[in-house]
C-alpha cells in the first residue's frame, strides 16, 4: 500500500488530513520492548495450540491475507479462545509524525465505534517499531468480490445489505464521524453474510458549520463537490457514496464510468447515469435521492430510513437509528472462564471499565463471540489493504493476479455469466483509479503504478495522479 497524502488544510481536524497508509516491516519481529500483551503467553488456553507457528501476544499467526508498502494483514487465531481475528501490522518507523498522528486518530475513532455492521477493534499492541491492531475477521470477504463472482444482487438481497450499510453509516454520523471512503471494497461480509464496514483510514470527526477541505476517497464513489474542490460538512459526501453503492449492488456495475479520470469527472458532474430496465420504480426513486448534484438537496440518512423502498418487506420493522447497547462487563460466565485462564477479577474489571483494549479486553470480547466456522473458500480481504483485481477480459490491458490467488473465469455463452463478466470488467477498470487524498481532486489521466503489473498494487497514493 502506498502513502495516502494530503496537504495541510486549515479547517480539517488536526493539521490537515495527510494520511499514510499502513504497512509492516519484514525485518521487525516484535523484539522491541512491548506492551504487556506481548508477554501474555503464560495464560491458560481453552483452545488447542501449537508453538510451531509465530505468535504476537496471545495470537498465533496463520497466513498473510493482505500486504502493502508499510503494512500487512495477517489471519490469526487467539490462543486462549480459539477465535479467528485479523491483525493489521503497521511499521511505525516508516511513518512521519503527521502520519502517525493520523494513524492514532484512526485507532481512536475505531475504539469509539460499537455497531454490529462495523469491523470491531479488539486489542492494540504497540512496540517501539510496530503497531498491531487486532480486529474482527470478516471471513466472507469483500462485497466487491461477491459482485465479481455472482453478478448483481436481486433487490431483496440488495435491500437487506443496504439497510445494514445505512444503519452503520448513520450511526457514524450521529457520533460526528464521516467515513469518506465508502465503496464496495471496504464493505466486508461475515460468515453469515452480514455487512461489516472497514477501513477508517480516511475517517474524521466533523462539526456542522465547520467545513472540511481535504478531498479523499475513491473517484468512482466521490461526490461531485469533491471533483469541484469545494469544502463540505462531511455526511453529504458519504451519502453520495452510498448512492453509488446502492446502484452497484443492484446493477453489478458503477453508475459513473470513464476511460480516465477526466472522463469520469465529467460524467459525475453531469450527474447522468443509466437506469437499468430491471430496476424497480421505488429503487430508482431512492437512488435519485442519493445522487443529487447539489449537496444541500441530497437526502439525509434519517430521511432515507423512512423511504418506501428501504422498508419494503419489513412492515412494522422500519429502519431506525441504531441504539448503542450498554456494554455488559459483568458476564459471570466469561469472567469465570478468564479467571481460569489466569486473569484476576480486578484486572478484568479495570480493563473493561477503562476500555484499555489490551489482552484482557480482547479475551473478554472474543469469549462473547460465536465460534468461527473454518472454510478454505474464505476470501481473506479484511481491513482495507486493497489488491489488484483479476479481469475476465483484458480490455486492452494486461491481466493482473489477485493477492488472494483468485482467478477470473473464461468466457461462456450464458447470459448470466456474461453479466458477471461485464461487472467484473467495469470494476477492474475503475480500480485503476486509486484512492486520493489531497487539497483538490486531481483531473489528469492517472498514470499506472510501476508495481501494478505484478502482485498487490497500492490502492492509494498521489503518484497515481502525477
Amino acid at each position: 500500500m502506498s502513502s495516502r497524502s494530503a496537504l495541510p488544510s486549515g479547517n480539517d481536524r488536526s493539521t490537515g488530513d495527510h494520511h499514510v497508509s499502513l504497512g509492516a516491516s519484514r525485518s521487525d519481529k516484535a523484539t522491541s520492548q512491548s506492551s504487556r500483551s506481548l508477554g501474555a503467553r503464560s495464560r491458560i488456553s481453552i483452545a488447542s495450540c501449537s508453538d510451531e507457528q509465530p505468535h504476537v501476544g496471545n495470537y498465533r499467526l496463520l497466513k498473510t491475507i493482505g500486504k502493502g508498502n508499510f503494512a500487512k494483514v495477517k489471519l490469526a487465531r487467539h490462543i486462549l479462545t480459539g477465535k479467528e481475528v485479523a491483525i493489521k501490522i503497521i511499521d511505525k518507523t516508516q511513518l512521519n509524525p503527521t502520519s502517525l498522528q493520523k494513524l492514532f486518530r484512526e485507532v481512536r475513532i475505531m475504539k469509539g465505534l460499537n455497531h454490529p455492521n462495523i469491523v470491531q477493534l479488539f486489542e492494540v499492541i504497540e512496540t517501539d517499531k510496530t503497531l498491531y491492531l487486532i480486529m474482527e475477521y470478516a471471513s466472507g470477504g469483500e462485497v466487491f468480490d461477491y459482485l465479481v463472482s455472482h453478478g448483481r444482487m436481486k433487490e431483496v438481497e440488495a435491500r437487506a445489505k443496504f439497510r445494514q450499510i445505512v444503519s452503520a453509516v448513520n450511526y457514524c454520523h450521529t457520533k460526528n464521524i464521516v467515513h469518506r471512503d465508502l465503496k464496495a471494497e471496504n464493505l466486508l461480509l461475515d460468515a453469515d453474510a452480514n455487512i461489516k464496514i472497514a477501513d477508517f483510514g480516511f475517517s474524521n470527526e466533523f462539526t456542522l458549520g465547520n467545513k472540511l477541505d481535504t478531498f479523499c476517497g475513491s473517484p468512482p464513489y466521490a461526490a461531485p463537490e469533491l471533483f469541484q474542490g469545494k469544502k463540505y460538512d462531511g455526511p453529504e459526501v458519504d451519502v453520495w457514496s452510498l448512492g453509488v453503492i446502492l446502484y452497484t449492488l443492484v446493477s453489478g456495475s458503477l453508475p459513473f464510468d470513464g476511460q480516465n479520470l477526466k472522463e469520469l469527472r465529467e460524467r459525475v458532474l453531469r450527474g447522468k447515469y443509466r437506469v437499468p430496465f430491471y430496476m424497480s420504480t421505488d429503487c430508482e426513486g431512492i437512488l435519485r435521492r442519493f445522487l443529487v448534484l447539489n449537496p444541500s438537496k441530497r437526502c439525509t440518512l434519517d430521511q432515507v430510513m423512512k423511504d418506501k423502498w428501504i422498508n419494503a418487506g419489513y412492515e412494522g420493522e422500519d429502519l431506525k437509528p441504531h441504539i448503542e447497547p450498554v456494554e455488559d462487563f459483568s458476564d459471570a460466565a466469561r469472567i469465570e472462564v478468564m479467571v481460569g485462564m489466569g486473569f484476576t477479577p480486578e484486572e478484568i474489571k479495570d480493563a473493561l471499565l477503562n476500555q484499555k483494549y489490551n489482552e484482557v479486553t480482547a479475551t473478554y470480547l472474543l469469549l462473547g463471540r460465536k465460534g468461527d466456522e473454518a472454510s478454505e473458500a474464505r476470501t481473506a480481504s479484511s481491513l482495507s489493504l486493497a489488491r489488484v483485481r483479476p479481469s475476465p477480459i483484458t480490455n486492452g490491458t494486461n491481466k493482473h493476479s489477485s493477492a488472494t490467488g483468485t482467478s477470473s473465469s473464461s468466457s461462456t455463452s450464458s447470459s448470466s455469466h456474461s453479466k458477471t463478466q461485464r461487472s467484473a470488467s467495469t470494476y477492474h477498470r475503475q480500480r485503476r483509479h486509486s484512492d486520493f487524498c489531497g487539497p483538490s481532486m486531481p483531473v489528469m489521466h492517472p498514470k499506472r503504478s510501476p508495481t501494478s503489473t505484478g502482485g498487490p498494487r497500492a490502492a492509494r497514493g498521489p503518484d497515481a495522479f502525477t
